[in-house]
C-alpha cells in the first residue's frame, strides 16, 4: 500500500509538471479568444476528453509496442528521460506570454465570433499541448514493468489532473486576472525545472539497468 501511495505521488507530480493546468490559461485564453462561454466550455471539455484517451491509449498498449518493436526498458528510460529533459529546458526557456488584442472567453454576446473554429479543441490544445511527447513518454513510462494495479492507479491520476486542467480552462480569465502574466510565467518555468529534473533521473535509472 505505502509502494502504491510513493508511486502515485511521483506519477502526479510528473504529470502535473508536464501538463501543467495553470501554465496553459494563457494559451487556451489566446485560441478561444472572442469566442463564447457555451463554445469555451465545449472546446475545454473536448480537449481533455480527447487527451485523456489519447494518453490511455499508449499507457495500455505500451507493453506490445515496445514488444512489436524490440524496445527495451532501459533504451525507453534514457531517450524518454532525453526527450523530457528537452520538454523541461523549453519551458526554462520560454519567453513571457503575450496575449494581443484578445477579448476574454464568454466575456459576452456582443465579441462572440460566430465563426468560431472548435477544432482548436484537438489541435492544439488536445495535440501536442496536453497530450504531446512528455505527457505520453512519461505515462508510458511509469506504466512500464508495472501490474494492473499500478496502471489504473496511473490512469486515475491522469484523469484527476486532466480533470483540474478542465477547471482552470473553465476558469481562465479569473485565474488569469488573479494571477497575472508574471506568476504563471513563474510557475511555467518551475515546472520546466521540475520537468527536467524527471527527465534526468530516468536518464540515470536507465543506464543503471544497463550498468
Amino acid at each position: 500500500m505505502h509502494d502504491l501511495f510513493v508511486f502515485g505521488l511521483s506519477v502526479f507530480a510528473s504529470l502535473f509538471a508536464i501538463i501543467n493546468p495553470i501554465a496553459n490559461v494563457p494559451i487556451f485564453m489566446g485560441v478561444t479568444s472572442g469566442a463564447s462561454e457555451a463554445s469555451c466550455r465545449k472546446v475545454a471539455k473536448t480537449a481533455t476528453l480527447t487527451a485523456f484517451f489519447i494518453v490511455l491509449a499508449f499507457v495500455l498498449i505500451g507493453k506490445y509496442i515496445f514488444e512489436f518493436f524490440g524496445i527495451t526498458i532501459p533504451a525507453f528510460k534514457i531517450t524518454g528521460g532525453l526527450l523530457l529533459f528537452y520538454v523541461g529546458f523549453e519551458l526554462l526557456q520560454s519567453k513571457k506570454s503575450t496575449i494581443q488584442n484578445m477579448s476574454v472567453p464568454g466575456s459576452g454576446t456582443p465579441d462572440a465570433r460566430p465563426d468560431f473554429d472548435e477544432s482548436v479543441a484537438i489541435s492544439p490544445l488536445a495535440i501536442p499541448m496536453l497530450a504531446g511527447p512528455g505527457t505520453i513518454v512519461a505515462a508510458m513510462n511509469y506504466a512500464a514493468a508495472h501490474n494492473y494495479w499500478y496502471i489504473l492507479e496511473i490512469v486515475l491520476i491522469l484523469a484527476f489532473v486532466l480533470g483540474l486542467t478542465y477547471c482552470a480552462f473553465i476558469f481562465s480569465r479569473y485565474i488569469y486576472k488573479f494571477l497575472g502574466k508574471d506568476i504563471i510565467l513563474v510557475l511555467s518555468k518551475l515546472m520546466g525545472l521540475i520537468v527536467a529534473i524527471l527527465g534526468t533521473n530516468m536518464i540515470i535509472d536507465g543506464i543503471k539497468m544497463v550498468a
